[in-house]
């Protein structure tokens, strides 16, 4: 689902909120959590998941093509753990 399908579906379910508002809230949603997650914090949406950045070390890779050793900069990377609710749902039969 992208986010365009997002906005139409919850704008169909919400009759009484024009597209426009549903996208602006969508949007605010989506900056709200890449800005906690830009300070370092910790975003939990109870029964869905949590967002939250790790920290992975420098380290030597390798060039897949040539084999040559290549040196891999430390870096935050975004990680999202899904909630209980979210997995049982997605295991029920």
């Amino acid at each position: 689902m992208t986010k365009s399908e997002l906005i139409a579906r919850l704008a169909e379910a919400n009759p009484h909120l024009f597209q426009r508002d549903v996208e602006r809230i969508v949007s605010t949603i989506f900056e709200e959590i890449a800005a906690a997650l830009e300070r370092g914090d910790r975003v939990e949406l109870r029964g869905f998941g949590a967002f939250s950045v790790k920290h992975r070390e420098s380290r030597v890779g390798r060039n897949p093509r040539t084999g040559e050793a290549v040196k891999v900069d430390s870096k935050v990377v975004p990680f999202f753990k899904t909630g209980k609710l979210l997995r049982e749902k997605l295991n029920s039969d």
